[in-house]
């Protein structure tokens, strides 16, 4: 699958109508971003049933806002509507490979499990 470009309209959708959607926050001034671009475009099509959506942060500065994404390239995994990686900088095609194989591994039970934990501890500290 190629990568699809992400915009207010289609981004909230995107991430609840794909259980996998890896997002690359950039800007075309960025030089790093330039170069990460083709690799990100690559292994999206090794992956068909991961979602690869770009997200320009100049142009859609809200999204980027919402995720406090300050530096660029940044590079998020969510799978099923949780975010399970956000890091700044370019990775490599073998990491980035890595990285997609892993989302796709993570138990999500588990992940779920943690969460309604840590919201419980929460609740009691309030």
């Amino acid at each position: 699958m190629a990568t699809v470009e992400l915009g207010e309209d289609t981004f909230t959708k995107t991430i609840e109508d794909n259980d996998i959607v890896l997002i690359d926050f950039w800007a075309e001034w960025c030089g790093p971003c330039k170069t990460f671009s083709p690799v990100f475009e690559k292994v999206s099509e090794e992956f068909p049933g991961v979602v690869f959506g770009k997200v320009n942060t100049e142009e859609e500065q809200q999204i980027a806002g919402s995720f406090s994404i300050t530096s660029i390239p940044t590079l998020m995994a969510i799978r099923d509507n949780v975010v399970l990686y956000a890091e700044a900088g370019a990775l490599p095609e073998p990491a980035l490979r890595d990285l997609v194989t892993r989302v796709q591994d993570v138990d999500m039970d588990a992940v779920r499990s943690e969460i309604a934990k840590q919201a419980e501890t929460s609740g009691d500290t309030e």
